[in-house]
């Protein structure tokens, strides 16, 4: 059996957008990822669902010494298959890496190292606190401090580092803090020399403390700073308040509950993080095939009979145009057939087919579709498609029928209830009050999710926390399940919706100051 490879790869500090292309395609295609403990969730969440995924590290649920994960590293690639070995920060810089290369090549298996952003680089640069800055010194030190996850102090000559100008940047633990400081201020640092502790650094838990060696350790504890987290130390820590932009976003450090599908959340989940937000993907449905195509091919084997396809979802789209193209057609049997679709984010998936929407009415509802098509056409012996959820709602069809129109309805996809279990339990989140928002995008997100709490404590919990629904469906929908939308956007799209949210917690934060 030939052998196979290993990648050592840096993941960065916590942000699992800061991991290199390289990094990534390596992950994607691994047969086996082997992880350190701090890395990102959603990270790992990039490996291949047949993939291999051990934890491993001091602080994993099971961990392993460091000889042990070499021989792992080892021992899956004389299997023949290709290992992704997430390294938290940079594999080389104060890590194991090194120590793992040297073993792989002592046996004789191909290796890669793969760099990472390093927390020192990555947390100043989340924190505004640059390493290095024109008159700020020439020198940047980094010092070894709790990255093997002891408390044990390095091997280090305090009074010759202390005098070096420049920026040092050191990872701390909670108990060596006090005694970085001192041996810092003993070798001739100042007391009033500017500092600067970040803790998560570069997660939307980040947070940051800043003050002087004299007073650093105080002002940690008196914010309940927790540890371990970036020491830095040098008047570079002192730009921050002109330079921090990370945790300055609108929505910085929200815990926004995202109840949305897996296969649906990643525009949400990307758009909350730009802006700051810790989404919480805890989807309350899960999307599947019909389960039978039969309808749904013969419709698209005759798309050209009809005048209209109605699209109301991105999914209806994805799943007929599949089906059309699998088929004996393409996207030419729908020369001739207008196309309409119920909002901008659908019209834009039809878009990316190459086929022009005709017609798109101003809110994102089946009523207002009803009055776009009743003002576009006459609507007496039009010919419809609908491709759709089996859960649609009736408005559409019994309006288009009732305006003389022939419908067609076909199940393009099912809309079931997610698998629960495992991360996150929303429930303790919210019974501890750590959810700022939960976010509904569809009538059934919000009924799959009270089946999942149990309408009771639902309608309990979620008086706790901002309730936010993207149209007046969805908000009819929780408020029969005595549940209330504390908000709602004028135009019901998911940008709106976000832009609403936004909105609702700016006026919030400007009411209480």
């Amino acid at each position: 059996m030939p052998l196979g490879r290993v990648c050592l790869i840096g993941a960065g500090p916590g942000d699992p957008g800061l991991v290199t292309v390289r990094g990534l395609r390596l992950l994607e295609a691994a047969d086996v990822v082997v992880y350190d403990h701090r890395v990102h969730a959603r990270l790992i969440r990039s490996a291949r669902e047949d993939a291999e995924t051990i934890d491993v590290g001091p602080a994993a649920p099971q961990p392993l010494e460091q000889d042990a994960i070499s021989l792992l590293l080892a021992e899956k690639a004389r299997e023949g298959k290709s290992v992704a070995r997430l390294k938290w920060g940079d594999p080389f810089v104060f890590d194991t890496g090194g120590k793992e290369a040297l073993f792989l090549h002592e046996q004789g298996i191909p290796f890669e190292v793969v760099p990472g952003v390093l927390a020192a680089v990555g947390s100043s640069c989340y924190a505004g606190v640059p390493l290095t800055y024109p008159g700020g010194g020439d020198v940047v030190t980094l010092v070894r401090g709790h990255e093997s996850e002891t408390e044990q102090l390095p091997d280090v000559d305090w009074a010759r580092l202390a005098g070096v100008r420049g920026a040092i940047a050191i990872f701390v633990g909670a108990r060596q803090l006090a005694e970085f400081v001192s041996h810092l201020m003993k070798g001739g640092r100042e007391t009033d020399e500017t500092a600067a502790l970040v803790s998560r650094g570069t997660t939307p838990d980040q947070i940051t403390v800043t003050g002087t060696l004299g007073d650093i350790e105080e002002r940690a504890r008196t914010a309940g700073l927790p540890f371990p987290a970036m020491l830095f130390v040098g008047a570079v820590a002192g730009l921050r308040e002109h330079l921090r932009w990370f945790d300055d976003r609108p929505l910085f450090g929200k815990r926004i509950v995202v109840t949305r599908s897996r296969e649906q959340a990643a525009e949400l989940v990307e758009r909350l993080e730009d802006l700051g937000a810790n989404p919480i993907l805890a989807p309350s449905i899960r999307i599947v095939p019909p389960e039978s195509f039969e309808e749904l091919d013969r419709a698209a084997a005759e798309v050209g009979r009809f005048d209209w396809i109605v699209f109301t979802s991105a999914n209806g789209v994805d799943q007929f145009m599949a089906r059309l193209l699998a088929g004996a057609g393409d996207v030419r049997d729908l020369k001739g057939v207008r196309v309409c679709t119920i909002g901008p984010s659908t019209a834009g998936r039809v878009e990316r087919f190459g086929i022009k929407v005709d017609l798109t009415p101003h809110e994102s509802r089946a009523e207002a579709v009803i009055e776009a098509l009743k003002t576009r056409t006459e609507l007496r012996g039009q010919r419809f498609l609908l491709p759709r959820a089996d859960i649609a709602r009736e408005v559409l069809p019994a309006e288009l029928r009732a305006a003389g129109a022939e419908v067609v309805e076909v199940v393009a996809y099912r809309t079931v209830l997610a698998e629960t279990g495992g991360e996150p339990d929303v429930y303790r989140m919210l019974l501890d009050r750590q959810v700022d928002a939960i976010m509904f995008t569809s009538a059934s997100t919000v009924r799959n999710f009270i089946k999942i709490i149990g309408p009771e404590p639902a309608a309990d919990l979620l008086r706790t926390t901002v309730v936010a629904c993207i149209g007046p469906v969805t908000c009819e929908a929780a408020q029969q399940l005595n549940i209330h939308s504390t908000v709602m956007p004028s135009t019901y799209t998911i940008p709106a919706l976000v832009d609403a949210l936004v909105e609702h917690f700016r006026g919030a934060h400007a009411g209480g100051s």
